[in-house]
């Protein structure tokens, strides 16, 4: 097979937006190349076309390499209910749910059969695969059944890059003692490294590079810069803190948006593109001392343990302070988990959101609205069109649906639909003053002039000026490709995958 395997000594050194810089380059290069990773284990998902659910960096690695977004990418994505168990979501659909003992004695020879099958099939697809590892190769208690490092670059037989992230110290032991921890064959395979997130004068780290040159007989195929604010999603729960700007304007200035940070929060890229807007201010909160002052806008996002989470909300004593932000008109938006809590009750009687049958729950009482948790999984696709405040309809939108609960809205004129999908389904509910927003839509506020749109009507309820001109979307995979090439031995790389220099 044609292709690279990005390992890394931890979790959270850069495999994931290296993988995505590697696709666009690839693509840049005129390569038509796919990403793949074995198993991922997020509560960030990304729906294909065909309504199938995968990892949400394999999503926006496909994005990156000008190519459909398949469930072949990601063949096993793993999303955590709770501290033990993880529902499974096998080749886009859901599986199973299991805790990590039974996991790993129950369904290791499903998976693997399922990443050989997704590897044979993209190889005949495209012209390289850039695959990419998940936390450390070397974690020694898993080697046997691991599924997702050495036993994906034996199974593909493709050259493995080593990252290293420089900025929390000790690159040198990690580099070294992750080598060392290698089998022979694995060690062999090995055939460069990668320096990330350097900061300063690359030249001061030449001896650096050449003593682990020296020391490990591994090249250094690059010392990539710090890149700071590259506008590429973040998957998993490390890049939340990346999804937070308090921004240097004065307060009277600004927007500010709180985002209270749930127990298996999932899907909380909906968020990253507020950060877009000029005058935004945006953090979390998990408690509600840690609010300090009146936010103008209160988001509860999605969760994996709907139940679970809105009974821990409940206990740190968020209903009274969503009673109090609603008082004081606060803007508060629901989206997915977070609109089902915001309802005046959930039912669980399969058991499929807590893993108990029977399991019930009162909610927050903003809307009208009941939700019953299915046995089956709503993923799909949507499109629709958002409406004004007098139903108009203004932008044409796109997002996707996430979700085991149906809810159903009571009989109340009070609450009016604010998006329509096109086959004339209600995609979302606002309160008579729009300041109380619902709706199981993720990628709301991607689609530029809604985002503006919405904003807007926040920012004059509270006295702040419209944010005028218009929204385009910068090629953010084009920039960091173009900001990482010149600090790469990219044509060796691509003799490595087997690719002309």
């Amino acid at each position: 097979m044609k292709g690279i395997m990005l390992q890394g000594t931890s979790s959270d050194v850069g495999k994931s937006l290296v993988a995505t810089a590697f696709c666009r380059l690839l693509l840049q290069d005129g390569v038509k190349a796919a990403p793949f990773k074995s198993q991922n284990m997020s509560n960030n998902s990304f729906v294909t076309m065909d309504g199938l659910e995968i990892g949400r960096a394999q999503g926006i690695q496909a994005e990156a390499a000008g190519v459909k977004a398949s469930a072949l990418m990601n063949p096993i994505l793993l999303k955590p209910q709770n501290d033990r168990a993880s529902e499974v979501v096998l080749l886009g659909k859901r599986h199973v749910t299991y805790d990590g003992m039974a996991y790993r004695k129950g369904f290791y020879e499903t998976g693997r059969a399922a990443v050989a099958t997704s590897l044979s099939v993209l190889e005949k697809e495209y012209e390289a695969i850039v695959i990419e590892g998940a936390g450390s190769p070397v974690e020694m208690n898993l080697q046997d059944r691991e599924l997702v490092n050495m036993s994906v670059a034996r199974m593909a037989d493709v050259p493995v890059i080593l990252i290293s992230d420089i900025e929390r110290g000790g690159v040198f032991a990690s580099i070294v003692g992750t080598l060392s921890l290698l089998p022979k064959e694995d060690r062999e395979r090995v055939k460069g490294i990668i320096i990330n997130k350097f900061r300063g004068d690359r030249s001061l780290f030449d001896d650096g590079v050449k003593w682990i040159e020296e020391h490990t007989g591994v090249p250094v195929l690059g010392v990539l810069p710090h890149l700071g604010d590259h506008g590429i999603e973040q998957e998993d729960s490390l890049g939340v803190a990346a999804v937070t700007r308090r921004k240097g304007l004065p307060e009277y200035t600004q927007l500010s948006i709180a985002v209270i940070q749930l127990p298996y929060l999932s899907n909380f890229t909906d968020l990253e593109v507020l950060l877009q807007e000029p005058d935004v201010s945006l953090t979390w909160v998990r408690s509600p001392e840690e609010m300090t002052v009146m936010p103008d806008v209160l988001i509860i996002p999605g969760t994996k343990s709907t139940i679970q989470g809105l009974r821990e909300l409940k206990r740190l004593g968020w209903g009274k302070k969503i009673e109090q932000c609603q008082q004081e008109g606060v803007w508060i938006i629901g989206i997915c988990g977070g609109f089902q809590m915001m309802g005046e009750g959930l039912e669980d009687p399969f058991g499929t959101d807590t893993g108990k049958k029977g399991e019930t729950e009162r909610g927050f009482g903003l809307f009208p609205s009941n939700t019953v948790f299915q046995t089956e999984k709503e993923v799909m696709i949507k499109r629709g069109c958002l409406l004004s405040e007098t139903g108009d309809p203004l932008f044409v939108i796109q997002g996707y649906e996430i979700h085991l609960g149906q809810t159903v809205m009571k009989n109340n004129d009070q609450f009016c639909s604010f998006i329509k999908m096109d086959y004339g389904q209600t995609g979302g509910y606002w309160s008579p003053d729009q300041r109380i927003i619902g709706t199981y839509l993720h990628d709301l506020f991607r689609t530029p002039n809604a985002r503006r749109y919405l904003l807007n009507s926040m920012r004059r309820s509270i006295g702040l000026e419209e944010v005028k001109g218009n929204v385009r979307r910068p090629d953010v995979y084009d920039e960091l490709a173009n900001s990482i090439r010149p600090h790469l031995e990219w044509n060796k790389i691509r003799e490595m995958m087997g690719l002309k220099a």
